[in-house]
């Protein structure tokens, strides 16, 4: 009784003087489970909309139309703490993904031929395109005789599920925007029927500034507003794919198509990938300051271990963004161009950046089985986490976050804004497999082998 006395006596403390604004989301973080968040909130007046960790029972999403929760942050958490088993209560927050940008139109979107890659048939200019020749993907693929083994994880705006260079190896996945199965980003698009993707399209130029034309005949052009980052997630599938032909792909829609997506989900994300047995997350997006819950879900990840790898953000600084920034438990990716600089929109230094890999004018998949090309440290990232899932098929034992990140580390070494240099895939996998003591996999390059 006591105790309910002095909770009491905090909210009225810190309730007394703050009017009802709009509805506001928080992330809580309980050692108590799911009763002490309702014994929470039966006080407080604030909701609980679910759990975002699965079995772990431990954060949870709650809503409130009052100031009280941000007041319990700001000066009673430890007390709160104490009497409840609250660890940490964080306001949840729009976060945005990073916009993709294009110079110029690279020769590999009009290089259409098609050719047979691991038993899809893709663009020439997809497969032959020059950031996998620098990477050195064909010498790590028939070299070590390895294709891809495992579930990578993309958290990112879902994907093109029709899409036919990516059909094979989706897995269904979980839209975190709409609390739904499936991660289809045409879900998004109005006027399509649901989720359904146009067939065949032309092939699109995804940029900051101007228009991504999917379909020249229904005018459906995405010129920032609500489309701005549509197809982001496929491009970032498709370039896993590209990597590690053979690793299964679990898509998470945790951002919308107008790129951003609030923290809960981009957690909910993590926990759903380690508890649905992926063994890489890849993460192209930022915040510029840390968080703790998405903290303690890439330290639940890393346990479990899961390797987790993050884009390094395009502001050109080498202040901390994160996930990057978290560097035992992620590796961040910075972006080089395709002469091996670092490209002058990517973020530098050992705080975001443990590698780079080519960022620039990448040429991947997008909705409506076509292609389209863009430049970011968000595409560097997917590249390096195909690169991950291309190690795991070179032994039969499992890869952790350490091992992951000390293959990679044998790199091409550029200036020291870098850290340790430029992904070669040839180079962390042949260390990845003579560290381990074991063989190469005895998977095969079939069909047709770039």
């Amino acid at each position: 009784m006591k105790r309910i006395t002095i909770i009491v006596a905090i909210v009225l403390m810190l309730g007394a003087a703050n009017p009802a604004s709009a509805q506001n989301r928080y992330i809580v973080r309980t050692t108590g489970g799911l009763s002490s968040v309702l014994n929470l909130c039966n006080l407080l007046g604030c909701q609980v909309q679910g759990g975002l960790d699965g079995s772990v029972g431990q954060n949870f999403l709650v809503t409130s139309s009052n100031n009280i929760l941000v007041n319990l942050v700001n000066g009673a958490l430890n007390l709160v703490e104490s009497l409840l088993g609250i660890v940490s209560i964080e306001a949840d927050r729009l976060m945005p993904i990073p916009q993709p940008s294009l110079n110029s139109i690279p020769y590999g979107l009009y290089d259409t031929a098609p050719v047979n890659y691991y038993g899809a048939t893709v663009w020439h200019g997809y497969a032959a395109q020059p950031a996998a020749q620098i990477i050195r993907l064909q010498d790590a693929q028939n070299g070590f005789r390895i294709s891809g083994r495992g579930i990578v994880a993309v958290i990112d705006t879902g994907v093109d599920v029709n899409h036919p260079v990516l059909q094979a190896v989706l897995l269904p996945g979980y839209d975190f925007t709409r609390n739904q199965p499936g991660a289809s980003e045409w879900l998004d698009v109005s006027g399509l029927p649901n989720g359904s993707s146009p067939g065949q399209q032309q092939p699109a130029f995804v940029q900051q500034s101007t228009a991504a034309v999917l379909d020249q005949s229904t005018a459906a052009v995405l010129d920032g507003g609500p489309y701005s980052a549509f197809g982001h997630g496929t491009m970032t599938t498709g370039l896993v794919h590209l990597v590690a032909p053979k690793a299964q792909i679990l898509p998470l829609k945790a951002f919308s198509s107008n790129g951003t997506g609030y923290l809960s989900h981009i957690v909910a994300a993590l926990y759903y990938a380690v508890q649905h047995h992926a063994n890489v997350v890849n993460m192209s997006f930022d915040l510029t300051s840390s968080s703790p819950s998405l903290t303690q879900a890439a330290s639940y990840a890393n346990k479990a271990g899961v390797v987790l790898v993050a884009a390094a953000g395009n502001e050109s600084t080498s202040a901390p963004v994160y996930p990057a920034a978290l560097n035992n438990y992620v590796v961040g990716i910075a972006s080089t161009t395709n002469w091996d600089s670092r490209s002058s929109f990517s973020n530098f230094g050992s705080t975001d950046v443990w590698i780079a890999a080519p960022g620039e004018n990448i040429i991947s998949t997008f909705p409506g089985g076509t292609y389209a090309s863009a430049s970011g440290t968000s595409f560097s990232s997917p590249i390096t986490a195909g690169a991950v899932a291309l190690m795991l098929s070179a032994k039969s034992s499992s890869l952790n976050q350490s091992q992951a990140s000390s293959a990679l580390s044998h790199a091409i070494k550029l200036t020291p804004d870098l850290n340790r240099g430029r992904l070669d895939v040839y180079q962390a996998v042949s260390a990845w497999v003579n560290n381990s003591g074991s063989t190469p996999g005895s998977g095969s390059c079939f069909l047709f082998c770039l």
